[in-house]
């Protein structure tokens, strides 16, 4: 259980979220099959094109199915919100609804505010609630651009209260997806700093020079993949041309795959 928990918190610091006060614009639902494959045509046909239009922001809802070894586990839900200004919110949540996981009530909740700042996103506070039983425990992150620095309070270890000191580019896990849609090129090597939980690493995805075929929930996207490894551990997001959002995000352990995140509906929102 243990480790199932670990896996859905590194999902958590790997996809953008859920946020709750957004209205929902049933008329733009996406995706369907036809717009997907007119999103993908000048994929197709020119790789290097993928990235060809400005890629900026913009509220949208989403689901994922969740497997867990290949077997469904559970579901979660995503949105990005607009705030005043140039802030933003991007909230998650990932539940369990099967075998164990549903039976123990396993629940992960997180909060992310940030800003915009000359085109690069900026952490500014993240909240995550985790629930298990009748457990929870919450911790919350504050990234203090004016101290240079990001302590946790909370459910952490001691070791992992911070400060840990900040550097411009710094991204917290769900902001580097949202940097990944942004920045990914064919054949382009992308260099982050993950700051997030006490801690710092520098994190390097490598995107493949061609894009691939990848059929998610019954459709079929001409995508980009982009994959970092971490000792025996890869991970693997999956980008497509005009989805704001990740399609397919897996976690393999050990060369087999572990947790998967599945693309199943993303609509855009009004604010």
């Amino acid at each position: 259980m243990k480790r199932v928990f670990l896996a859905l918190l590194l999902l958590a610091a790997g996809i953008p979220a859920v946020a709750r006060d957004a209205a929902v614009a049933p008329a733009v639902q996406a995706p369907s099959a036809p717009a997907a494959e007119a999103a993908q045509a000048g994929a197709l046909a020119n790789p290097a094109a993928v990235p060809a239009q400005p890629r900026t922001l913009a509220p949208f809802v989403a689901s994922y199915a969740v497997y867990r070894d290949g077997k469904p586990m559970g579901d979660a839900a995503q949105k990005l919100v607009r705030l005043d200004g140039d802030r933003w919110r991007v909230d998650m949540g990932i539940r369990g609804t099967r075998g164990l996981v549903g039976l123990v009530g396993l629940n992960l909740q997180q909060s992310t505010l940030f800003d915009v700042v000359d085109g690069r996103y900026r952490p500014l506070s993240q909240s995550t609630v985790r629930r298990m039983f009748l457990a929870s425990k919450h911790s919350t992150g504050v990234y203090d651009w004016t101290a240079r620095s990001a302590r946790w309070t909370g459910d952490v270890k001691p070791s992992r209260r911070g400060p840990v000191s900040l550097q411009e580019g710094d991204l917290s896990g769900v902001l580097i997806d949202l940097a990944l849609i942004r920045d990914s090129v064919p054949g382009k090597t992308l260099h982050y700093r993950f700051v997030e939980g006490g801690r710092a690493r520098e994190h390097t995805y490598v995107v493949a020079p061609q894009t691939e075929s990848i059929e998610v929930d019954g459709l079929s996207y001409d995508a980009m993949r982009v994959s970092r490894e971490d000792g025996n551990d890869q991970t693997v997001v999956w980008v497509a041309s005009g989805v704001p959002t990740p399609i397919r995000i897996l976690q393999r352990e050990d060369g087999d795959d572990s947790t998967d995140l599945r693309l199943v509906e993303y609509k855009e929102a009004m604010q």
